[in-house]
């Protein structure tokens, strides 16, 4: 007995291995970090904001990573927040993102479904006439009936299904994860554009107050030389500040045009007329705090990584593929049914009918194209190899880029902000002077064109500040949760887009046609499968089995 059940047990888990066959892929293993373990220290590196600086006016990270900081968070003007809530549900570009993902997760269904036998329901009928010369008993017209199903089944030895599943869930994935890259950088760059047009607003009042001072100016130096006190190049030289003041008006009234076109298209629709006041361009009050962390951390915060990375692991599985080509595919058909020569003969005693047809195909010669195949694979996998480790490079050049400029704006902003008081007092001592003869005019209009300068030169830096700001929290990975303490969302987790939603199908969901026509949102791919780090344990199984 002990023998008949140990035969027993070694017949099943012979069985088990043989219908579950094994892969070809290779073991997966990821690549080293081609950067340094920290970022760049000392000199402007290490004069990083924190909670006691002026500039963060009270406002803290209070150490938080920049994922765990929602975008509600991290800007404090209630009219962004707005505009960038209308943006993820409008945009065009994040939408067709989405899509992709969708076409993805149907491509990895239709991949997958390879697996399983393919079985259909099939009736038929047929007539045939034979010569009469070649007919028995005189019978020359033939009828066949028959009613059955037919199945067929690949049986998956060498893996070479599985890899193709695993490569179809890895793109899928990989497509994920830029999704959630695309939705990142979209509330970036609707707040980048935002702030845009508010330095554009400064500009012009900036602008508007020079040409109101330089018209005044023009207007009494004109009147002077009328009476005869005055010079002609006076006259000129005034004239020649109030037209480059207008020409700047124009210039700075069409780019902030230009700037709301750009900021409606990120938005993906009109802006509304009922948006929350705004708060002006120096007043803006985004967190300036947030710790870099290390390098390594970059590859769980940032799904571009995370998307290259998936891109790898597909390549690694075509390999799997591309190797089990060498060795051979066996496929069983069969069907079951009833065969008669009338229709009402169809059901009786007797008419069953069956046929089974296993087939085994071996390649012996492919002129070359399996090793072909094999080459072009491994190829493809060097090149995202190549392309994972360029986007953490990528990655940590942004970062780092964007601490060295954190580290000295808030400097330069004091130093401009004192250079503009200073030029705004040399424009009151020069006119002085000049109104008391000690001067000529054009210390006047010199220094007004300083000041003129000066402030544009601290609006943009006011600008550029906020930008890094905003730049550098994409960068660390912020800007997918849309409050502190949220749960973040899987990278293809759902997304609702009102009425222009597509709903999920009932086949792709598994649930009825009645309660997949309640759905308004898309199905993420936990529902199609195992959970997304079961099936990417799949994706980096191990070699040959």
């Amino acid at each position: 007995m002990l023998r008949q059940s140990l035969m027993a047990t070694a017949v099943g888990a012979a069985l088990t291995v043989l219908v579950a066959g094994c892969t070809l892929q290779p073991k997966y293993e990821r690549p080293a970090e081609p950067v340094t373990s920290t970022f760049p220290e000392g000199g402007i590196y290490a004069n990083q904001p924190d909670a006691s600086s002026t500039a963060s006016n009270g406002r803290s990270a209070n150490s938080l990573a920049a994922p765990d900081i929602g975008w509600r968070d991290f800007f404090a003007d209630a009219r962004l927040q707005r505009i960038v809530e209308i943006a993820l549900k409008n945009n065009r570009d994040l939408r067709v993102s989405v899509l992709n993902m969708e076409a993805a997760r149907a491509q990895y269904q239709i991949t997958r479904a390879g697996l399983f036998p393919t079985i259909d329901a099939v009736a038929d009928q047929s007539k045939q006439r034979t010569p009469k010369n070649l007919s028995f008993f005189n019978q020359t017209i033939s009828n066949t009936y028959s009613v059955g199903v037919n199945a067929s089944w690949e049986i998956d030895f060498f893996g070479r299904i599985r890899s193709l599943k695993d490569q179809a869930l890895a793109q899928y994935l990989s497509l994920a994860e830029t999704r959630k890259a695309a939705e990142i950088s979209l509330v970036s760059s609707v707040a980048d554009q935002y702030l845009q047009v508010l330095a554009l607003d400064d500009l012009l009042t900036v602008t508007r107050n020079t040409l109101k001072t330089a018209d005044e100016s023009y207007r009494i130096t004109k009147l002077q030389y009328d009476n005869g006190v005055g010079s002609e190049l006076d006259v000129r030289q005034a004239q020649g500040v109030v037209e480059q003041a207008r020409a700047n008006l124009q210039t700075e009234m069409r780019l902030r045009a230009q700037a709301v076109n750009a900021l409606v298209l990120l938005v993906g629709e009109p802006l509304p007329d009922d948006l929350p006041q705004g708060v002006p361009l120096d007043s803006q009050n985004l967190l300036s705090d947030i710790p870099a962390g290390l390098p390594s951390d970059l590859l769980t915060r940032r799904p571009d990584i995370a998307a290259a990375e998936q891109s790898l692991l597909a390549a690694n599985a075509n390999i799997g593929a591309a190797r089990a080509a060498f060795f051979p595919r066996v496929s069983l058909t069969g069907s079951f049914g009833t065969l008669s020569p009338t229709l009402g003969g169809l059901f009786k005693p007797g008419s069953a009918a069956w046929s089974f047809a296993p087939q085994i195909s071996i390649p012996i010669f492919e002129g070359g194209a399996n090793v072909a195949n094999l080459d072009l694979a491994q190829v493809q996998k060097r090149i995202e190899i190549a392309n994972y480790e360029k986007a953490i490079q990528n990655a940590f050049r942004e970062v780092a880029d964007g601490l060295a400029a954190r580290g000295t704006f808030d400097d330069q902003i004091v130093a401009l902000q004192r250079f503009v008081e200073s030029q705004s007092r040399r424009l009151e001592l020069s006119d002085l002077r000049y109104r008391n003869g000690v001067d000529s005019y054009l210390a006047v209009l010199t220094a007004q064109t300083d000041l003129y300068s000066a402030q544009q030169l601290l609006i943009n830096a006011r600008l550029q500040r906020l930008n890094n700001l905003v730049d550098l929290y994409q960068f660390l990975g912020g800007g997918w949760i849309e409050r502190a303490g949220d749960q973040p969302r899987p990278a293809d987790a759902p997304v609702d887009y009102g009425s222009a939603a597509p709903a999920a199908p009932a086949a792709a969901s598994g649930t009825s046609a009645a309660s997949a026509a309640s759905v308004s949102k898309l199905t993420p791919i936990e529902h199609l499968m195992p959970s997304a780090p079961q099936a990417e344990t799949t994706a980096r199984s191990n070699a040959p089995g």
